[in-house]
Formats: structure tokens, C-alpha cells, sequence
């Protein structure tokens, strides 16, 4: 009797152990939990900056392109190609024309690898500008509240940080190609983290005729 007694008791106690330790663990739930959105894979390494010269040899001026990677954007260093030349056309045009073009075109194998999109559309140019617009004016052929606003916060901010469009540090001066008044667009840090979303400084007063 004491054997069987030893053994019950053994039992119990063997039940009782494995209970305390289950209670202990974590219970699986069927209740979802957000832990957020998954890390972004892409490193956004920017490619090593280019040479002088394309690699047709057409000549070309050092710019900071302004791409989408990360959901911010990121500046990649290029060499931009000048664009054939035409009589009387303004250097500013010129220059807005060649960044323009670099911002439309695909970014490149070692870009893409690295995560770099952009929003800009073909076709978009840089238009005359009209009389009365204020110096360094760069008029788009098509309004620039009509682009999608990534597009124009890579447009304002790589504007912005080229010596061939803008004076020096601070707001872009940008039109339409019809008769409105070009408006003032500003890239800030703001706007790098949150290119969805591109303050303007309102509009640009003309200056009176002389």
C-alpha cells in the first residue's frame, strides 16, 4: 500500500510540475499584430560619381539628380548632356531642358539595383519663358500643380541645386506655358523626406514695365 501510495503521489506531483512550467510559456493567439511595414531592402548606395564626358563623348555639365529611393529622395551625380543648342534660346532654358531630360530618363542598371525609381513624365520640357517673368524663371510645358507631386518635388529640388538654373540657394521660380504668374517652389528637408507634399512660397510678382 505504501509502494501504491508512492506512486500516486509521484504522479500528482509530476502532474502538477507540468503545469506550473506550461503556464509559464507563451500562449499562441490568433489575433493578428501589426508590427509595422517590413524594412525596406534597397540600399540607396548612390553610384560613384561619372567623368567629364559621356560615353559617346558628347559633352555634358556635373548636376545632382534628384531620384526616388526609399520613398525619400536621394541625389545622384551625373553628367548631363547638353542639349543641341538653337539660336537665341536662353542658357537657363538650355540647362532646365537638360535636367529635365535627366530626371525622365530610366534610371540606370546600377541605379535600379540600388533601389532608385523616378516620377517624372516623358515628354515634359522646358518652355519659353514670357515677358515680365522674373530672372531665372523656368517655364514647364505643362502647369506644374498638374504634375504628380513627386515628380515636381524631384523637378524643384534638382532645379534648385543647379548653378546653370538657379542664382544660389532658395525657392525655384516656376511657370506654366500659359499666361499665369510663375510661382516660387521651395525643396526643403521636409520635402526630401516627404516628396508627396511640396509647399509653394505663393505667387511671383511681376515687375512694372519701364
Amino acid at each position: 500500500m505504501r509502494r501504491r501510495a508512492g506512486r500516486v503521489a509521484g504522479a500528482l506531483l509530476l502532474v502538477t510540475v507540468t503545469a506550473v512550467t506550461s503556464g509559464c510559456g507563451i500562449r499562441a493567439t490568433t489575433v493578428p499584430v501589426d508590427v509595422g511595414p517590413a524594412p525596406s531592402r534597397v540600399s540607396c548606395d548612390t553610384p560613384a560619381p561619372p567623368n567629364g564626358q559621356q560615353p559617346s563623348g558628347v559633352p555634358g555639365f556635373r548636376a545632382t539628380v534628384e531620384l526616388v529611393c526609399g520613398s525619400q529622395l536621394v541625389g545622384v551625380e551625373r553628367v548631363v548632356p547638353v542639349p543641341e543648342k538653337r539660336p537665341a534660346r536662353d542658357p537657363v532654358v538650355l540647362a532646365a531642358q537638360a535636367l529635365l531630360e535627366a530626371l525622365e530618363r530610366e534610371p540606370s542598371a546600377e541605379e535600379r539595383d540600388a533601389g532608385f525609381t523616378t516620377g517624372v513624365p516623358a515628354g515634359l520640357a522646358a518652355a519659353p519663358t514670357r515677358a515680365g517673368d522674373p530672372a531665372g524663371t523656368v517655364r514647364l510645358s505643362r502647369k506644374p500643380e498638374d504634375l504628380p507631386p513627386v515628380a515636381l518635388s524631384q523637378i524643384v529640388c534638382t532645379l534648385s541645386e543647379s548653378e546653370a538654373v538657379s542664382a544660389g540657394p532658395g525657392p525655384v521660380v516656376l511657370g506654366g506655358p500659359d499666361a499665369d504668374p510663375p510661382r516660387a517652389w521651395e525643396c526643403s528637408e521636409a520635402v526630401r523626406s516627404r516628396p508627396e507634399s511640396v509647399p509653394t512660397l505663393g505667387d511671383v510678382v511681376r515687375p512694372s514695365p519701364s
